[in-house]
C-alpha cells in the first residue's frame, strides 16, 4: 500500500480529509460562521439574568415583588462618625455640629435624597460613640458608583474640619467606586494577559511563530463566535458577565489544547518522514478523533451546571459548553485545512535556539518522562501505592470543607480603608451593614392590621435578640409595598447572622406578618441570599455529579469499549478533583502557605467553587486523558505489548501535554494573583488540579494502573458488545499493520 493511500474511517478523518481537500472552502465557510455568529449577536443584543432569576426560595420571591411593582431601590449610603478615644459622645455638641455639618455636605452635593440625622433615626450605637447619617443616591443603582465621587469629597470634607472624630462613607455606591478603582482592571489584565502567556509557552513548545500563533488564532476565532451565539442564545436562557469571563478561561485553555494536540500529531508524523497529506490524514484519525470525543465529554460535564437551578450557573454552563463544541469544530475542520494551505511554511519564524527541538523530533521533551515511566512500570504497585496515597492525602483536608458567601472582610482583607470602615461599622452597629430585608406585599400596605403586624414585627426582632435594632421601615404606599431593614445580631459572623435570620423566618414572622390574610412576606439580603443559595446548591449537588460522572463514563465505555478504561478514567478523575478540594481547604481554609498566595485569614471556601470546579476540572482533565489512553490503544492496536504501548503512548504524548497543561496552569495562575480571593480560589484550585493531573495522573498513576490491569485494559463483558461502537477511527498504521494479538498471541479484541 502505498504512503498516500492510506485509508482512515470515521467522523474526524472524513472531517479533516474533506477540509484539506477542500481548504479555502472550508476555511471560507469558519471565517463566515465567525463573522455571522458575531454579526447576529450583536444585533440581537445580550439578555442577563436578573435578580429575581437568580435564587428560587425566598430571595426569588422577594425580588420577583419588587420588580413587579417596578420599584428601582435606590443605593443606599451610610457615614459613619465615631469618637477617637474615649471622651466624645453623640450628645456632644462637638459630635452634633459634625453631623450637621455632614448632613449640610451630602445635600449640597445634589446627588443625594433622603438625608436622615441619627438623632431622629435613633442610629446611635450603644456606647454612645458612634452614630450614622444615612442616605439614598439619585438615580439608578447600577450606576451609582459613577455618581459618588462629589458625596465622598463632601465628606472628607467635613472630616478635614472635625479631626477628633472619625467620619467615613460607606454604601453601595461607594463601595462599587472603590472596587471598580481597585480592581476594576484586575479581570480585564487578566483575560488580556493570558493570550500573551499562551502564545510565549507555544513559542517555546514549537519553536516556530506561525505554528505558536495557529492554536491561539483558533483559540480566539473559537471565543469571538461564542461571544456572538451568548448574544442570541441569552434571549432564552439569560447571560452574564461571570459567564462571559468563565467561557473566555475555559475558551481559551480548550481553543488552544485541541490545536496543539492535532498540530503536534501531524508535525510528529512528518518529521517522520511521510509526506504531508498522508501525515495531515493520521493527525485526522487520532488526534482528530481524540479532539471529539475529548470534546463530547467535556461538553458533557459543562451541561452538568444546567442542573444546579440557579441561573449564573446556568449561564456558565451553557457559554462553556457552546465555546468546547466550537473550538472542537474548529479543531477538525479549519484546522486541517489551514495546515494543509499552510505546509512546510507552519515553520516559518523559527526560534534559532529552539531549532534543534525540531530535528529531533519532538522527543527531548519526553526525556524526563522516559526516565519516571522506567521505574513505574519495573515497579506498577510500588508507583500505584506512593501516588494514590499522596493524592488521598493531599485530599484528606477537604472533608473539613467549610463553604460561605465571603465577607467584605474576607474576599478583600484589610487592603483597602472600606473594609476596616465596614469593620467598624458591624462593630459599633451589628449586621448594620447588610441588614436582612422584608418585603412585604399587602392589598393595603395601610391598612390597620397590616401597620399593626409591622409595628409588631418591628418590636419582636428586636425582642427574640434576632436584632438590636433599629428596624427601618419604608413604606411605598403606591405599590402597596413595605421595605423593613432589620440589623442582623451577628453581623459579619454569617453562622451568628444566619441564626438571627433563622429566628426572623421562622419565630418573628409568622407570629406577626404571617397572621395577617393576603400579606407576602419573603426576607432578602446578604444574609439570606447566601443561606438560599448554599441550600439550592446543595439540592444540586448529587443530581450534578451523577450528570457528569455517568454521562462521563458512558462516554468512556463508547470511545474506548474497555469498561476497564471507563472505570479508571472515572476513578481517576476523581482523585484528581478529591486533590484541588484538599489544597483549596489547606491553603484557604486553613491557612497553610495562605502567604504565599495573599490568602491569610480568609478561613472559607465561597460557596459556588466546589460545584464550579468539579465541573469545570472533570471536563478538562479528559483532555489529557483520552489523549494519552487514545496513543496507547492505537500502539496496542498496532501489536505492541501493553506494557510497551503504554510506554510508548505516555512518552510520545509528554510534550504535548506538558505545553498544553502548562498554558493551563499559566493562564488559570493569572487569576490566582488577583486581589479578590473568591478569584483566587478559582485559580489556585485550577492551576492545582490541571498541574496535579498532567503530572501524577497521567505520568504516574495512570501507566501504573494500566501496567498492573495488563490486557483487562480493554475488557468488556459480552452483554456489553452490542453498544454502539465508536471507536473506528482507527490509526492508518493500524490499517496497513498485521491483527493485533494480545500477550498470549490470541488476536487482540481493543
Amino acid at each position: 500500500m502505498g504512503n498516500g493511500d492510506i485509508r482512515v474511517r470515521g467522523l474526524a478523518a472524513r472531517a479533516g480529509g474533506w477540509s484539506a481537500r477542500h481548504r479555502w472552502a472550508a476555511v471560507g465557510i469558519w471565517v463566515l460562521f465567525v463573522a455571522l455568529a458575531m454579526g447576529l449577536g450583536s444585533a440581537a443584543g445580550r439578555v442577563d439574568v436578573k435578580d429575581s432569576d437568580q435564587l428560587k426560595g425566598e430571595t426569588h420571591t422577594a425580588a420577583r415583588i419588587v420588580e413587579d411593582a417596578g420599584i428601582d431601590e435606590p443605593a443606599g449610603e451610610s457615614v459613619l462618625l465615631q469618637a477617637r478615644g474615649g471622651g466624645l459622645k453623640a450628645t456632644d455638641p462637638e459630635f452634633r455640629d459634625a453631623v450637621d455639618a455632614v448632613v449640610r455636605a451630602v445635600e449640597g452635593t445634589g446627588r443625594v435624597t433622603e438625608v436622615t440625622s441619627p438623632y431622629d433615626t435613633k442610629t446611635i450605637s450603644k456606647d454612645g460613640r458612634s452614630a450614622l447619617v444615612q442616605f439614598d443616591m439619585r438615580g439608578e443603582s447600577d450606576t451609582a458608583g459613577e455618581r459618588i465621587e462629589p458625596v465622598l469629597e463632601a465628606v472628607e470634607g467635613v472630616q478635614q474640619e472635625h479631626r477628633s472624630l472619625r467620619i467615613e462613607e460607606i454604601g453601595g455606591a461607594s463601595m462599587m467606586k472603590t472596587f471598580d478603582d481597585a480592581f476594576g482592571d484586575d479581570f480585564k489584565k487578566a483575560e488580556y494577559s493570558a493570550v500573551p502567556v499562551a502564545l510565549g509557552i507555544l513559542l517555546i513548545a514549537f519553536g516556530a511563530l506561525v505554528a505558536a500563533l495557529l492554536p491561539v488564532l483558533l483559540a480566539i476565532t473559537a471565543i469571538m463566535a461564542t461571544m456572538g451565539l451568548m448574544g442570541v442564545v441569552s434571549h432564552v436562557m439569560p447571560m452574564s458577565d461571570t459567564a462571559n469571563s468563565v467561557m473566555l478561561l475555559v475558551g481559551l485553555a480548550v481553543g488552544v489544547d485541541y490545536c496543539l494536540f492535532y498540530l503536534r500529531r501531524e508535525r510528529e508524523e512528518r518529521e517522520a518522514g511521510r509526506d504531508a497529506q498522508t501525515a495531515l490524514r493520521i493527525a485526522a484519525a487520532t488526534s482528530g478523533r481524540a479532539i471529539v470525543v475529548s470534546g463530547v465529554t467535556v461538553c458533557v460535564a459543562m451541561a452538568g451546571m444546567l442542573f444546579t437551578g440557579l441561573a449564573e450557573f446556568e449561564a456558565m454552563g451553557l457559554a462553556s459548553l457552546m465555546v468546547v463544541a466550537v473550538a472542537m469544530v474548529g479543531s477538525v475542520t479549519v484546522l486541517p485545512a489551514l495546515l494543509s494551505l499552510l505546509g512546510e511554511r507552519v515553520e516559518k519564524g523559527r526560534l534559532p535556539f529552539l531549532g534543534r527541538r525540531r530535528r529531533s523530533g519532538g522527543r527531548q521533551d519526553s526525556r524526563f518522562w522516559t526516565a519516571v515511566l522506567r521505574r513505574v512500570l519495573a515497579k506498577p504497585v510500588v508507583a500505584v501505592v506512593v501516588a494514590a496515597g499522596a493524592l488521598l492525602a493531599i485530599s484528606a483536608p477537604a472533608l473539613g470543607m467549610k463553604t460561605q458567601q465571603l465577607t467584605l472582610d474576607q474576599e478583600f482583607g484589610d487592603s483597602l480603608p472600606i473594609v476596616q470602615t465596614y469593620n467598624r461599622l458591624n462593630d459599633a452597629f451589628p449586621g448594620g451593614s447588610e441588614p436582612a430585608e422584608v418585603i412585604v406585599k399587602a392589598r393595603d400596605i395601610n391598612a390597620p392590621e397590616v401597620k399593626s403586624a409591622l409595628a409588631d414585627f418591628r418590636d419582636r426582632a428586636i425582642s427574640s435578640g434576632a436584632s438590636r435594632g433599629p428596624v427601618e421601615i419604608k413604606l411605598h404606599d403606591t405599590q402597596n409595598v413595605a421595605f423593613v431593614y432589620v440589623p442582623l445580631v451577628g453581623g459579619s459572623d454569617q453562622d451568628k447572622a444566619g441564626a438571627s435570620l433563622d429566628t426572623l423566618r421562622d419565630e418573628v414572622r409568622p407570629a406577626t406578618l404571617g397572621k395577617v390574610d393576603g400579606v407576602e412576606a419573603p426576607i432578602t439580603g446578604q444574609v439570606a441570599g447566601s443561606k438560599d443559595f448554599n441550600d439550592q446548591l446543595a439540592g444540586a449537588v448529587v443530581p450534578v455529579f451523577a450528570f457528569v460522572v455517568v454521562f462521563a463514563f458512558v462516554l468512556m465505555l463508547l470511545s474506548f469499549r474497555s469498561l476497564t478504561i471507563a472505570i479508571t478514567s472515572i476513578v481517576l478523575n476523581l482523585l484528581s478533583v478529591g486533590a484541588a478540594y484538599g489544597i483549596l481547604v489547606a491553603v484557604f481554609q486553613h491557612g497553610w502557605g495562605a502567604s504565599l498566595v495573599g490568602a491569610e485569614g480568609v478561613g472559607a471556601i465561597i460557596t459556588w467553587l466546589p460545584l464550579f470546579l468539579f465541573v469545570i476540572l472533570f471536563g478538562l482533565s479528559m483532555d489529557y486523558h483520552v489523549f494519552v489512553v487514545s496513543r496507547i490503544r492505537e500502539a496496542r492496536l498496532r501489536g505492541l505489548a501493553t506494557k510497551d504501548a503504554i510506554r510508548h503512548g505516555v512518552v510520545t504524548t509528554a510534550g504535548v501535554v506538558t505545553s498544553a497543561a502548562v498554558i493551563m496552569v499559566a493562564v488559570f495562575a493569572i487569576f490566582g494573583t488577583l486581589s479578590m480571593q473568591s478569584m483566587k480560589q478559582m485559580g489556585v484550585g485550577l492551576a492545582a488540579a490541571v498541574l496535579i493531573d498532567a503530572t501524577i495522573i497521567r505520568g504516574v498513576l495512570l501507566p501504573a494502573v494500566m501496567a498492573l490491569l495488563g490486557e483487562r485494559n480493554w475488557y468488556l463483558p459480552k452483554w456489553l458488545h452490542r453498544l454502539p461502537d465508536l471507536t473506528h477511527d482507527e490509526t492508518p498504521q493500524a490499517v496497513a499493520a498485521p491483527a493485533a494479538r494480545d500477550d498470549e498471541g490470541e488476536p487482540l479484541k481493543v
